[in-house]
């Protein structure tokens, strides 16, 4: 079932797809979050950035945390307000909280390599999340040694206030317990902490992967391009080609595209997320269905 199907049959596939499913596995990379209204180089960056854009020249998010600052207060200053803007400042978004809708009453699991917190803040269960590339939420040491993690909220809170001229105090630049540099815990080198709950959710992910592959396994790939392919893109696909009763949902503007040979179960749609994640909510299938 390789669909180019109307767009009112893909969805109506999707919708019996959702109902038959026996476990739903959720990929979700970076155009999800953009889907949803995470834009890091709008009106809100421009208004919350403004001193940073005037002083650096930064663009966006993203470039502003590889700019080479010349002090630790001035990164420091540019990491706090950074973790406050993409993970403490947004609320679920509805993006978010529509695709919860749609699978909350199905056996589901996330991998992600989104590191905003949306999926816990929409309600997943976080036992049912890996995020494979870390957390905005999460300080680990420099050196990557030892393995653990720690929440960065309350110094993101005291931070803030605090920040003048692009910079913040020396004495609150965030350290280890025993007074290391930290960095946060996201996947940028080999120094990248996989710490003990890393490991217990890829653990909980294989598990899912394998109790599902002989079951009705729907596949929900969302805004995963070939930034990062080997760790949802491709694994999704060599998932759809193997396992015998798995269909491969794909939602893609720009990649909607396999790469893979053997895919027998596929769906693609390009059309915007906004559009389609209302059509799926558990009341509007049910009526569907009825």
């Amino acid at each position: 079932m390789t669909s180019t199907n109307s767009y009112s049959q893909r969805i109506e596939q999707l919708h019996q797809l959702i109902a038959d499913a026996d476990y739903v596995l959720i990929g979700a990379g970076a155009g999800l979050s953009a889907a949803a209204g995470l834009d890091y180089v709008g009106e809100d960056f421009h208004r919350e950035f403004a001193e940073w854009i005037n002083r650096y020249g930064i663009s966006d998010l993203y470039s502003a945390s590889f700019y080479p600052y010349k002090t630790e207060e001035e990164l420091w200053a540019q990491w706090a307000k950074h973790l406050w803007f993409a993970r403490y400042r947004p609320e679920a978004l509805q993006l978010y909280r529509q695709l919860f809708d749609v699978v909350q009453k199905k056996n589901y699991f996330v991998i992600t390599t989104n590191v905003d917190g949306q999926f816990k803040k929409a309600g997943f269960d976080m036992e049912r999340i890996f995020a494979t590339q870390g957390d905005y939420a999460l300080f680990q040491p420099k050196s990557g040694f030892p393995k653990e993690t720690w929440s960065n909220q309350d110094w993101v809170n005291q931070v803030l206030t605090f920040i003048k001229d692009c910079r913040i105090p020396a004495e609150l630049i965030p350290h280890t317990p025993d007074g290391k540099p930290v960095s946060l815990n996201l996947r940028c080198d080999d120094t990248f902490v996989e710490d003990a709950h890393w490991h217990q959710q890829a653990s909980r992910y294989q598990s899912f992967v394998e109790q599902a592959s002989t079951k009705r396994l729907l596949l929900l790939e969302l805004g995963v391009g070939f930034n990062t392919p080997v760790i949802i893109r491709f694994p999704f696909e060599r998932m759809a080609a193997a396992f015998p009763q798995t269909t491969l949902v794909r939602f893609n503007r720009d990649y909607p595209q396999l790469t893979t040979e053997g895919v027998k179960r596929f769906i693609s749609f390009t059309e915007e997320l906004t559009e389609i994640m209302p059509l799926l909510s558990y009341s509007t299938r049910f009526a569907a269905l009825h």
